[in-house]
């Protein structure tokens, strides 16, 4: 009993695999999306929306971790992960993940609706078969990546609309252009290790000069498209004094680092981009409930 213990897999290995933070995240814009969206939400809704949603994101993590196994043994971030450490063995990974994407397809399709099914297929095999791959071979995966990425938000709106429409694309836009920059910032203070890794970054390929820039323009964007919610009528005067103050502090501190930001700037822009991210969909949560 004691070997067939050792062999089993922990529950704390597994739940790993499905990155618990990002999928926080995940739920999280899912409810944003979900309570900005025109028309009735329903506990018959939101629950397998939300169930479904997160196993999806579980799968496409669980698969990610297992085709980057021996990559993540290369950097410091990753090779305590269960699959480099040893403590599961890769076919289990491969199994969990797979089950899961088994279970979160059909209970998006057919207990939400069929074009939010769809959407999370996209973003599955976007994230797994795409950019997984992509990372080692093109600066390119960073955007391909953010599809998947912002796909959460989008499944929160058609769940309750069926369609896509104006007001979506925007709550889907707002988490797909935050995560560039985002990204771009710990490519800056871990360049070296995604580098050792062999993973393509910006400033691995083209340098710190020009990622500050990059960063510095797609987080414009974001910014101002965070605010193109109020005019267009999807949230109000509550959640725009919100996204404007959130904004503006994230903006400026960018353009402050724009001549000579190094990794300290990039790390300290890093962590205000995750304090950011939550307070503006909680935000728009509490818009959407009001």
């Amino acid at each position: 009993s004691t070997d067939l213990s050792r062999r089993l897999p922990k529950l704390t290995d597994l739940v790993a695999l499905t990155k618990p933070g990002i999928l926080i995240f995940s739920l999280l814009t899912t409810a944003a999306g979900m309570s900005l969206a025109p028309g009735e939400v329903t506990v018959a809704l939101w629950l397998p929306l939300l169930v479904g949603t997160a196993v999806l994101v579980g799968a496409a993590n669980t698969l990610n971790m297992y085709l980057e196994r021996d990559l993540d043994c290369l950097m410091t971030r990753t090779r305590n992960r269960p699959l480099p450490t040893g403590r599961l063995e890769p076919r289990v990974a491969l199994v969990f993940g797979v089950a899961q994407a088994l279970i979160a397809v059909p209970l998006l399709s057919f207990a939400v609706n069929p074009l939010t099914g769809v959407l999370g297929v996209i973003a599955l095999v976007s994230y797994v078969m795409m950019y997984t791959p992509l990372k080692q071979r093109s600066t390119l995966a960073t955007i391909v990546g953010s599809l998947p990425g912002a796909m959460p938000a989008l499944l929160g709106w058609t769940a309750v609309t069926h369609r896509l429409d104006t007001g979506g694309l925007v709550v889907f836009g707002i988490l797909f252009l935050w995560q560039i920059p985002h990204f771009h910032a710990i490519s800056i203070f871990r360049q070296k290790e995604y580098s050792r890794a062999g993973l393509k970054t910006l400033p691995g390929e083209r340098g710190v000069h020009t990622t500050r820039y990059a960063i510095l323009f797609y987080l414009g964007a974001q910014v101002q498209l965070s605010l193109m919610l109020f005019p267009l009528g999807v949230a109000g005067r509550w959640y725009l004094a919100s996204a404007a103050i959130l904004g503006a502090i994230y903006f400026v501190y960018a353009l402050a680092g724009i001549s000579r930001g190094g990794p300290r700037w990039a790390k300290k822009l890093f962590v205000y981009s995750i304090v950011y991210l939550p307070l503006l969909y909680t935000s728009m949560v509490l818009d959407g409930l009001s």
